[in-house]
């Protein structure tokens, strides 16, 4: 990968660079004055670097291709978002989608001199002016889960910057700050809500005693029932999945009802969970409270 004038400066003539870029030459121009010696596709590095000799050296790339390299899920894309001064003048072109900001990111991420935003602002920059609840919910709770960042970072970036065009991460980050571990459970909170049942704690701390049961997705702490939301996609490997069943078991050992919902049931048949919880806090609304001391996440009542 070249630019112009890099070619220029190592002893090249305009006559010869118009020779290696010929048809069928060596060469061909990948973005305006950034050429490379391959006629094949380029990979997501060669992209990156063809980004920052397009956009300057001052430029960080950012949003989800900054994602992907930290290790973030996110969807392959050929595009590389890349931040530049406020005053330098470049345009968006091909794969290169500039976007220019008064400030840069003072901490980046270096991997072989590229530049790379840290997580907080890409994720701040890949859903500006997003309307797509969904996709920015998983995007968080994905990188969350990663421990790419945290909810506490995201909101600080989230303060610092531009009010315009974040509304809808804003929405997210207040869920997520809740309680809300994943997209399926913020999809469950909406239909316990939508239901008219009791609101439950969301993801709070179970102690018999001083000793730590479990973290139930919610919690009804006067009928001792607990729902799980079973996503295979939050619970990737069988080790997860095994240590959510150990979870199960110990509950059930201390008189808790655990139901457990999958996030496709939750949108295909809310009437049925709702009645399946209805049906569960009525039946066990006439006995005694469990010993369950229950803490709360941030910002939420404690309840026993």
């Amino acid at each position: 990968m070249i630019t112009r004038s890099q070619a220029l400066e190592a002893g090249m003539t305009p006559a010869g660079i118009r020779n290696k870029l010929r048809l069928n030459g060596p060469w061909r121009t990948v973005l305006p004055g950034i050429y490379v010696a391959s006629n094949g596709l380029l990979t997501t590095g060669q992209r990156e670097i063809a980004a920052v000799l397009y956009a300057g050296p001052q430029c960080v790339i950012t949003g989800l291709a900054s994602l992907l390299r930290q290790g973030v899920d996110v969807p392959i894309t050929e595009t590389v978002d890349v931040l530049v001064p406020a005053w330098r003048k470049r345009a968006s072109m091909g794969f290169v989608r500039v976007h220019r900001t008064r400030v840069l990111p003072e901490r980046v991420w270096l991997v072989d001199d590229l530049r790379y935003s840290l997580c907080p602002r890409a994720i701040a920059d890949a859903t500006h002016g997003s309307s797509d609840l969904l996709w920015v919910t998983e995007l968080v709770a994905g990188a969350v889960q990663k421990n790419a960042c945290t909810v506490d970072q995201l909101a600080a970036e989230v303060r610092s910057g531009p009010k315009q065009g974040s509304a809808v991460l804003r929405a997210v980050l207040a869920a997520v700050a809740d309680g809300v571990a994943s997209a399926a459970e913020a999809d469950f909170r909406a239909l316990v809500r939508r239901s008219g049942l009791p609101e439950p704690m969301y993801n709070p701390r179970l102690y018999v005693g001083d000793v730590f049961l479990a973290k139930p997705d919610a919690w009804w702490p006067q009928a001792g029932v607990a729902a799980e939301v079973d996503s295979r996609e939050w619970h990737l490997s069988p080790a997860a999945w095994q240590r959510t069943m150990a979870r199960h078991s110990r509950m059930s050992a201390h008189g808790i009802i655990v139901l457990h919902f999958p996030p496709s049931r939750i949108k295909s048949d809310p009437a049925g969970i709702t009645a399946e919880l209805r049906s569960a806090l009525t039946a066990c609304s006439g006995r005694a409270p469990l010993p369950i001391r229950a803490v709360p996440t941030a910002g939420r009542r404690s309840a026993a």
